[in-house]
């Protein structure tokens, strides 16, 4: 392929990494990862609600990796609240699968920073073949990606193994206990998504440029080894 192309394909794998990086960024900060419902189940059952007036025992909550709010209802209004998972919710979340969370996701701000770096200065420099090379762009795109994908995983199985929004609405509550009953996921985690498929692209666009994938064997090098069985 010749070299301009090979410098517009590497400019466009490290604006995308860049871009993916700025996202992250964002998402981290804001409380829009998951939007769920819940049920006031004590209040429903007290009163025994059932079909339009379970609205009035519906509670909402939207929320992040480091805050969130919602609405509590009960059949006596709306209760607004903001909370915190940093001091408030300690007690009450899974502590070391929210610290990963956080842990691979600034793992994933830092690798696609440096991938998108990297991705410029094959673009424009005068790369060696060691980790600044084809080789490294590889590494950095397939690590960044399964950081991406770490994230994901283990902000799933928080939200959905160990009842999060549950856990989060039933925070501080002794009278009442709510259900959650809808969960989806929003902005931020696709955010997340997005970032783990342009890692997945970027490793195509590699390929594309005319580099091989690591630890294929180019078919000159296969004839060359045959070549030389066969002498022996």
């Amino acid at each position: 392929m010749p070299s301009q192309q090979k410098k517009i394909l590497f400019c466009m794998a490290g604006v995308l990494s860049f871009l993916c990086a700025l996202g992250v960024v964002s998402a981290l900060g804001t409380p829009l990862w998951i939007k769920a419902t819940f049920l006031c189940k004590t209040g429903a059952l007290l009163v025994n609600a059932s079909g339009q007036e379970l609205d009035k025992f519906m509670g909402e909550i939207r929320y992040g990796l480091f805050h969130g709010e919602g609405v509590r209802q009960c059949g006596l209004g709306a209760r607004p609240f903001r909370f915190s998972f940093f001091p408030d919710l300690l007690q009450a979340v899974p502590v070391s699968i929210h610290i990963n969370v956080l842990l691979f996701s600034s793992m994933l701000v830092v690798l696609t920073m440096v991938a998108a770096a990297f991705f410029m200065y094959n673009a424009f420099g005068k790369p060696f073949e060691a980790l600044h090379g084809p080789l490294g762009l590889y590494l950095l795109s397939f690590i960044s990606g399964s950081c991406g994908c770490l994230v994901m995983i283990l902000f799933a199985s928080e939200v959905k193994i160990h009842h999060l929004s549950e856990k989060i609405a039933n925070f501080k509550e002794g009278t009442y206990a709510y259900k959650t009953q809808s969960e989806k996921y929003t902005t931020s985690f696709w955010v997340i998504f997005i970032c783990f498929f342009v890692h997945f692209l970027n490793g195509l666009l590699i390929r594309l440029a005319g580099f091989q994938f690591p630890f294929a064997k180019s078919k000159d090098a296969e004839t060359t080894n045959v070549a030389i069985d066969l002498m022996y």
